[in-house]
């Protein structure tokens, strides 16, 4: 996949992929969407699962970036946890969304989503992608950390649903 080097292509490559896993949820059954099981052995058990962990991955991106802007340096990818604890943290999210329902978690994945987009159409192309600009950010660039936490991560979850599709034909 291919990552995006400037704001349109952010919104493009964030806005496709997020369409475009939709439309692979609306083309399992009612029944594989809400209650089916995924087949095989994974952390994630089902569709409802995929979406809650996009969703609060979302969430965390949204904090990092209002942290980070208000001169603070940001817990990432989350307090108590470093990158290679992310396993952990999953686990951890995972665990936090297993009593919402599968609609519950549909109308907070396209809330937080909405909230992303809003954040990145009100910065410049320079704002998101100029490397070391904000102390936060470290060697990297506030569109690194949303195209992780959009486009990249859509792309993630089609490969598990694409191969849930597949286990259950």
């Amino acid at each position: 996949m291919l990552r995006p080097k400037n704001k349109d292509e952010l919104l493009e490559f964030s806005n496709t992929n997020f369409n475009k896993m939709f439309e692979l949820i609306e083309s399992f059954g009612e029944n594989e969407v809400k209650n089916g099981k995924i087949p095989f052995e994974d952390r994630d058990k089902n569709i409802r699962d995929i979406l809650a962990h996009l969703h609060h991955w979302h969430l965390m991106v949204l904090k990092w970036y209002k942290v980070g802007m208000s001169g603070e340096k940001p817990d990432m990818p989350a307090s108590g946890y470093t990158w290679k604890t992310v396993p952990e943290l999953n686990q951890v999210i995972w665990e936090k969304y297993q009593t919402f329902s599968y609609d519950d978690i549909n109308k907070l994945i396209k809330n937080s989503f909405l909230e992303v987009q809003k954040l990145i159409n009100q910065h410049t192309n320079d704002e998101l992608f100029q490397k070391k600009k904000y102390k936060w950010t470290g060697t990297t660039s506030i569109g690194s950390y949303l195209t992780s936490g959009t486009s990249s991560h859509y792309d993630w979850a089609m490969k598990k649903l694409k191969k849930y599709k597949k286990a259950i034909k």
